[in-house]
């Protein structure tokens, strides 16, 4: 069996075989790819610098500890890792009455967290509450001015028809 050679038939099935289309196909969604970055980008607010930092749990109260007898222990070990799986394992084996005394640490350090954010929390309110009747002064402010100046002459045409009244009522 042969099969047809000639122009015609080889041209029509690599046409078939490579589309032109599929060349834009990568680029669309690349593009798609880098739209999604930029909006995940923008998302993100910033943070206040004031705001008290959550307090750590027991098991990083307990880390802190094991960080410096770990690194007297061994002092060649310079991997983070190293230390933190150490650490876990060890928090693994304790006892529930050994990692007590961390617990409290911790509820202590959240009790004081609490009471910090509270009054991080008023005074946020307080100057939020400063801006708003600032920002609400000059906004009548220059409403006032806007109304003066628009109904100037009118303001001026009543007040004077006002008076003429009044000199006619005294008549």
């Amino acid at each position: 069996m042969k099969t047809a050679k000639g122009k015609g038939t080889a041209k029509y099935s690599k046409e078939v075989l490579k589309p032109v289309d599929d060349r834009n196909v990568g680029k669309r969604k690349a593009a798609e790819r880098s739209s999604k970055r930029q909006v995940k980008n923008v998302k993100k607010a910033k943070k206040d610098p004031n705001k008290p930092k959550r307090p750590s749990s027991a098991f990083f109260v307990f880390l802190e500890e094991f960080r410096k007898e770990f690194k007297k222990e061994n002092p060649n070990v310079k991997a983070v890792s190293a230390v933190g799986k150490a650490g876990g394992a060890k928090w693994k084996s304790m006892s529930s009455a050994e990692k007590a005394q961390y617990e409290a640490k911790a509820a202590k350090r959240k009790t004081d967290y609490e009471k910090q954010m509270k009054a991080y929390n008023k005074k946020q309110e307080s100057t939020a509450d400063d801006d708003d009747e600032e920002s609400d002064r000059s906004k009548s402010e220059v409403h006032d001015d806007e109304d003066n100046d628009e109904e100037g002459g009118q303001h001026e045409e009543e007040v004077e028809e006002e008076e003429e009244d009044e000199e006619e009522d005294d008549d």
